[in-house]
């Protein structure tokens, strides 16, 4: 059975280098903990430098499919009242490793609209790039055990390039925040024969949260030692639906996270998983673990998705 189930992706993988590629960005379950990728108003929002590294194993149980990895680096420029940063992220699927490659670079400019409100516009204007492994590929005559098989025609381009731009606004006091991204306005283009009406469609998140309950050491002080909070992300993209709604508790240094994803009513896939989060926070370093729970018709084959995250804070010579 699980050699069957083998052939089947490898089947539907290879079958992606004889059809036009449709489909949605990759995903991260702890979207906060990449905060560039969710939105690049986000950049120098915590007024220090800050990396950050992802990585996402999406339906283990299915050899060779989704693998996600993400880099970020983005600091405050406190003269020009701005963060700048650079994200890449790398996205591999199937046994043909049809990669999805983009690098940008990230601007946030701070409008400080009265004494608790701020206003973050952002853009991330990026290089795009798709390219497919068709060594590693196993087509249909190579598994058949006996009669004609189709020939398969190899697509002329082995990879494609192209640019992209990406606008997004945050609207954040002390306790609240809530903004929204527009990704893939430039709609790049990602067929492999080089059809240049093939393209990625347009990308909108809506985001947002509140902090429930804060405790901290210090009067007047801006860390806290406890913090509930609620946050929920909308996504829509190419007539699909995806909406994570889940609380947040941290106490120093520890931090839980329970999420639902699939809210009816406003997703493509009611009752798609639920999300546990673990990972602890200091100072300078927080490390998350999170696990989707698949609860939809897939949950016997697909083995959820692992998701870990690492965002380091360090301080340097302020310059602007």
């Amino acid at each position: 059975m699980q050699t069957l189930k083998r052939y089947i992706w490898l089947i539907l993988i290879a079958g992606f280098s004889t059809v036009k590629i449709y489909g949605q960005d990759p995903h991260f379950s702890q979207f906060y903990a990449n905060a560039l990728y969710l939105a690049p108003s986000f950049a120098g929002a915590i007024e220090e430098n800050r990396i950050s590294i992802n990585y996402r194993n999406q339906w283990p149980a299915i050899p060779g499919v989704f693998h996600t990895y993400s880099f970020s680096y983005d600091r405050y420029l406190p003269n020009f009242k701005s963060g700048v940063g650079v994200l890449a992220t790398y996205d591999v699927a199937g046994s043909g490793d049809l990669a999805q490659t983009n690098i940008g670079l990230v601007y946030a400019y701070d409008v400080q609209l009265n004494q608790n409100w701020h206003f973050r516009p952002g853009i991330n204007f990026k290089f795009a790039h798709i390219g497919l492994n068709y060594g590693k590929l196993v087509w249909n005559s190579q598994i058949t055990a006996g009669g004609i098989t189709p020939s398969v025609n190899v697509p002329p381009f082995e990879s494609v390039s192209d640019v992209d731009f990406a606008t997004s606004a945050l609207f954040f006091s002390d306790r609240i925040w809530a903004g929204f991204t527009v990704d893939h306005l430039l709609k790049p283009k990602v067929s492999l024969y080089g059809d240049t009406d093939t393209r990625i469609p347009v990308k909108v998140n809506v985001f947002g949260g509140y902090q429930i309950t804060r405790r901290g050491r210090m009067i007047r002080s801006n860390k806290y030692n406890e913090v509930l909070s609620v946050a929920g992300n909308f996504k829509y993209q190419d007539g699909f639906f995806q909406s994570d709604i889940g609380l947040y508790y941290y106490r120093d240094p520890v931090i839980f996270g329970f999420w639902y994803r699939g809210v009816p009513l406003v997703t493509s896939q009611a009752g798609d998983a639920i999300i546990a989060l673990v990972g602890f926070k200091t100072k300078d370093i927080h490390i998350g673990y999170s696990y989707d729970f698949t609860i939809s018709n897939l949950i016997s084959s697909t083995g959820g998705a692992h998701e870990i995250s690492v965002v380091y804070e360090f301080i340097t010579t302020t310059f602007g």
